[in-house]
């Protein structure tokens, strides 16, 4: 019950359901009150504040800084598992298996089948619990997917009880133990990851996937035209600053051991 209100008090923050929020305010402001006037406000300032986080120059440029703190993954260093942790999915069986990993999910198992391969032995690692309607679990749909393009279920590892990166920091410590591993997710994610896995003594490798931020040349109109692609983008710098302060409430601490 907790970690479902947590979800959702958590997803009316984010800036599509907030600023709808706040205009919708407005609007009952100017139905059925006499503050016309900051009615007027609320529904200029939200309109606003939606239009800039739907830019391309504005959304990327809130996230750049966020996904820049780890690079991609290029080092020789030897690893005995390559952990990929859980993101968005469902499990339809009528469709191509890649379809069933939603936004983050596919680029952070791509990524960690190209390491895996480069490290030839590890096991590849998939965590995540099942959502609650679905008898399939994130880690599961990660592993069928993977099994799809080759990797053999006996180089798999499937975690399928965590239901957030906390408990998945405590999983993968249960399944390594002191093994090096590489840590992938999307770069957006990976440094509030690093906080978990590293509050627990474990000292995983970065692994970024799925970066959004774009800096390489795109055509004029798309930095000028809103578009709900950027919003998307915006709404992961709003879930990993909502991440952060939680990790803060609960007096987690990005040192080993500290709390």
């Amino acid at each position: 019950m907790l970690f479902t209100l947590k979800k959702f008090v958590g997803g009316m923050m984010l800036p599509l359901p907030l600023l709808l929020m706040f205009i919708g305010f407005g609007l009952l402001l100017i139905v059925f009150s006499r503050f016309q006037k900051t009615g007027k406000c609320f529904i200029a300032v939200g309109w606003l504040a939606l239009l800039l986080l739907s830019l391309q120059p504005v959304a990327d440029g809130l996230l750049k800084p966020i996904e820049d703190k780890y690079p991609t993954w290029r080092g020789n260093e030897r690893v005995q598992y390559v952990v990929v942790l859980g993101g968005g999915y469902t499990w339809n069986p009528d469709w191509a298996p890649g379809s069933n990993l939603i936004n983050n999910s596919l680029p952070r198992l791509v990524e960690g089948i190209r390491l895996w391969q480069a490290n030839p032995g590890a096991k590849l690692v998939f965590t995540g619990a099942a959502a609650q309607t679905n008898p399939v679990s994130t880690g599961e749909a990660g592993a069928r997917v993977a099994e799809s393009l080759g990797v053999p279920r006996s180089e798999m590892i499937v975690l399928d009880q965590p239901k957030d990166t906390e408990e998945e920091a405590a999983a993968v410590k249960a399944t390594v133990g002191t093994a090096p591993f590489l840590l992938v997710t999307s770069a957006s994610h990976l440094p509030r990851a690093m906080i978990f896995f590293q509050r627990i003594g474990l000292n995983p490798l970065p692994a970024p996937a799925n970066q959004l931020a774009i800096t390489s040349p795109l055509n004029p109109w798309e930095r000028a035209i809103p578009s709900p692609f950027w919003l998307m983008h915006s709404d992961r710098v709003g879930y990993e600053t909502l991440g952060r302060v939680w990790q803060w409430l609960k007096g987690v601490s990005g040192e080993p051991g500290e709390e």
